[in-house]
């Protein structure tokens, strides 16, 4: 027995863990706030400074967080390493870019928690608050025009494409059922337009090293 022991030591130290050890500290979130200006972010510096607060405001240092966002030059899914990615709970909800991108991740209302561990509003709660920014399409790359002026617009002009973190909508159409790319906002990137079809300039954040 002591053999085996020692055996197996030896075996975890030279793989340094690695069979048994993941970091699972959080490393994805639903902003719990917005910036308050709407669609207006800051830009794509602006958002990814905002995920870095609230991170650490959560108690999770030493990451670096870039928003799931999009841009007239940029693909959101080039923005945010190669995962895994671990909710607040310690619950994985991708294992890389190509399984976010698919029917394998695990984002569900229960699951795509805000950086508290606490589930963001959906379908039915009042106020709905599921409509979380993306500018993106399904794969995770850019829709030029769905940006507001890359996150630097907040009135009535300009439109941000956004999806439902509820994984929940109108019917049961793929758009309806995606957390990246479900419709375009109305009525322009201000907070009033985007708390209009069940939003609140909410947008997600994942840690990309």
């Amino acid at each position: 027995m002591r053999r085996l022991l020692v055996a197996t030591t030896l075996i975890l130290a030279a793989t340094g863990g690695a069979a048994v050890a993941q970091d699972a500290t959080m490393s994805f979130f639903v902003t719990s706030a917005g910036s308050g200006k709407g669609a207006d972010l800051g830009g794509l510096q602006g958002a990814d400074a905002h995920c870095a607060s609230l991170a650490e405001a959560a108690g999770v240092k030493g990451k670096t967080w870039h928003a799931y966002l999009s841009t007239g030059d940029t693909d959101a899914k080039d923005r945010i390493g190669k995962g895994p990615w671990f909710n607040a709970k310690g619950e994985k909800i991708a294992d890389d870019v190509a399984s976010l991108h698919s029917d394998a991740n695990k984002l569900t209302k229960q699951t795509a928690l805000n950086e508290k561990g606490e589930v963001i509003n959906g379908r039915g709660d009042t106020p709905n608050r599921h409509d979380i920014l993306t500018g993106s399409k399904p794969d995770g790359t850019r829709i030029a025009d769905q940006t507001c002026g890359d996150w630097t617009m907040s009135g009535a002009e300009g439109a941000a494409m956004m999806g439902h973190s509820d994984r929940t909508g109108l019917d049961d159409s793929a758009a309806a059922k995606s957390w990246n790319s479900s419709h375009a906002s109305r009525g322009g990137c201000s907070q009033e337009a985007l708390k209009g079809t069940g939003g609140d300039g909410l947008f997600y954040c994942f840690a990309a090293d």
